[in-house]
């Protein structure tokens, strides 16, 4: 059965259809959606059972951890143990926005989306339909690219349905995503902080944040 698609305005998003789908976020579900940077495959990040499926729908390596996305800066207070007092300037600076932050987890966070290591990814985008999705489910998402592990990333919801689309259950078309590049991924955890993916930001423009960086 294919997942049933609803064009959503990226502008103002249609209350009801972010109503639905967040309905079917907290009943265990997985719904696609546009990010600023690609379209992203979301589940409740406190529902086990729903983020495993996403490892199984994509093919993806059970040791590679997902991302959780967030639509405050105060949802860090229960996803990590501390933000580091410079990780502030590199926040104020590129959230929200294509940047995924690694930090020290809390065990409040499932082991399942970190794949049980100590670490976490965090997003805060900027896309107004994922944001207010987020809102609506009131917690933060699982999030990973809406496309099968190895092949390019989708940018609109036509290539999400294609490549996914059995096997998952709603697809919010927002259009084409305005970058068409994955988010940039920062660990903070390490001295100094390693860029692990260069993505939609670069590494001189952290760089002129931060300082000198490593680079994976």
């Amino acid at each position: 059965m294919q997942a049933k698609i609803i064009k959503v305005d990226c502008e103002n998003p249609e209350l009801a259809v972010i109503e639905e789908a967040a309905d079917i976020l907290k009943a265990g579900g997985l719904v696609a959606f546009p990010t600023e940077t690609v379209y992203g495959l979301g589940a409740d990040t406190f529902n086990p059972e729903a983020v495993e499926r996403i490892f199984k729908i994509k093919g993806r390596p059970f040791d590679k951890p997902l991302a959780i996305c967030i639509s405050n800066v105060a949802d860090l207070d229960f996803l990590v143990e501390e933000v580091p007092e410079f990780a502030k300037n590199i926040i104020d600076r590129f959230w929200p926005g294509p940047l995924t932050l690694i930090f020290k987890k809390r065990e409040t966070v499932f082991s399942q989306a970190t794949c049980g290591r100590a670490t976490v990814g965090i997003r805060f985008p900027k896309n107004k339909i994922t944001l207010s999705l987020i809102a609506s489910v009131g917690r933060p998402l699982v999030l990973t690219s809406a496309n099968i592990s190895g092949i390019p990333s989708s940018i609109e919801a036509q290539q999400v349905l294609n490549d996914i689309g059995k096997n998952i259950d709603l697809i919010l078309d927002g259009g084409k995503t305005e970058l068409g590049v994955e988010s940039t991924i920062l660990d903070l955890t390490t001295a100094p902080p390693t860029i692990i993916r260069e993505g939609a930001i670069t590494v001189k423009e952290i760089e002129k944040v931060l300082g000198k960086l490593k680079v994976s």
